[in-house]
């Protein structure tokens, strides 16, 4: 399914530390702006223990999970949209991407340049979100006069539609709003595939605190600012340590556990930025599983049963003829596919059934 989602922030926030947790890769990471200069883009797993679950039961040769991408893009400083700091180039590539991932600095460390001078999460996520505003408000005015000249002088009802829309959101980012807060029909969504705005992507906010306060972040009052805002804009916020985190992915496997329980933690905390990150995104998961395989598919919300087939291959889509299914729930409290059957679980769904997170999916088709 190739989406992304965009890491970003001002410079020296722990944007490409946090990738490199992420992907255990090996991006760029200085004590300097701009040292990210060309996107980082990196595959990362999507943690889900239902895998293991399934895989207790069916008892396949191998377990392949799903996984979604991050891009990690330079720092953003205040004039990037008028083209500061490289700004045009960054934030084309933050135009790329389908959601957008904000770190925002919520600890203090004299050792680590502040672009600003300062610590302050309320100011640095005002910047970011005040370029994305500018960069969209001179797109969509460019946009709007020429569609409401065509629409003026033609009467297109189509080019009229889509001047009454540039309006909304003319209006709206004049007034200081994301363009995600005007609120569109679905007669608008051809349109909106091809006008790339950047505050029209939904946002999740990741507070990096420092390691003595992992397990304290209600005394940090920078990340309890980060929650408010997050709740005022319908987003959401998740608080990580992301040096930690840098430090935990290139443990051996055997050795993250111990290290998880010296810091008292039950996990990572990658693990549920990522599983927020995916939810972002409107993505579910479904499941095949058979000797051969235990397979997480990924797919968006509301999908139905061809199109999620057609995930794994065109002709399951083309062909299809029904689902077979059950969720994986039923699985876990019954033990058995067999088991599953004979208390009436298991069903055939036709081509109109929405595919739900957790099921586990067999697909007849005929090509």
């Amino acid at each position: 399914m190739a989406l992304q989602v965009g890491i970003v922030g001002l410079p020296n926030v722990g944007k490409s530390t946090l990738f490199n947790a992420l992907t255990a890769a090996k991006a760029e990471s200085a004590n300097y702006p701009f040292c990210t200069i060309d996107p980082n883009v990196g595959v990362v797993t999507v943690p889900d223990h239902r895998l293991t679950e399934i895989s207790k039961f069916v008892k396949p040769q191998s377990v392949v999970p799903t996984a979604i991408e991050f891009v990690d893009i330079a720092g953003l400083v205040a004039g990037a949209s008028k083209g500061e700091g490289l700004g045009n180039q960054f934030l084309a590539n933050i135009r790329e991407v389908d959601a957008i991932l904000h770190v925002v600095r919520c600890f203090v460390d004299d050792n680590i340049i502040h672009v600003e001078g300062s610590v302050d999460a309320l100011r640095d996520i005002e910047t970011i979100n005040t370029e994305l505003l500018l960069a969209d408000l001179d797109s969509v005015d460019k946009k709007y006069q020429k569609v409401e000249k065509v629409a003026r002088t033609t009467k297109d009802k189509a080019m009229m539609g889509e001047a009454v829309l540039l309006k909304k959101f003319k209006d709206a980012l004049e007034s200081g709003k994301p363009a995600r807060s005007v609120e569109i029909t679905e007669n608008d969504q051809e349109f909106m595939k091809h006008i790339h705005l950047l505050s029209m992507k939904p946002v999740l906010y990741v507070c990096n605190i420092g390691e003595s306060e992992i397990n304290n972040e209600e005394s940090n009052i920078h990340v309890q600012k980060v929650k408010q805002i997050a709740k005022e804009e319908n987003n959401e916020c998740v608080t990580i340590c992301t040096a930690l985190e840098a430090e935990i992915s290139q443990l051996p496997k055997d050795e993250q556990k111990e290290f998880l329980e010296s810091a008292g933690l039950e996990e990572p905390g990658l693990n549920k930025l990522i599983k927020e990150a995916y939810k972002l995104l409107g993505l579910i998961t479904y499941f095949t599983a058979g000797e051969k395989e235990v397979r997480a598919w990924t797919i968006r919300l509301g999908t139905k049963a061809p199109q999620a087939a057609g995930v794994i291959h065109s002709d399951f889509e083309r062909g299809f003829i029904r689902a077979e299914t059950f969720h994986c729930n039923e699985l876990f409290t019954l033990k058995s596919e067999a088991a599953v059957k004979e208390a009436g679980k298991y069903r055939s769904e036709g081509k109109e059934y929405v595919v739900k997170d957790g099921d586990i999916m067999l697909f007849r088709f005929n090509v």
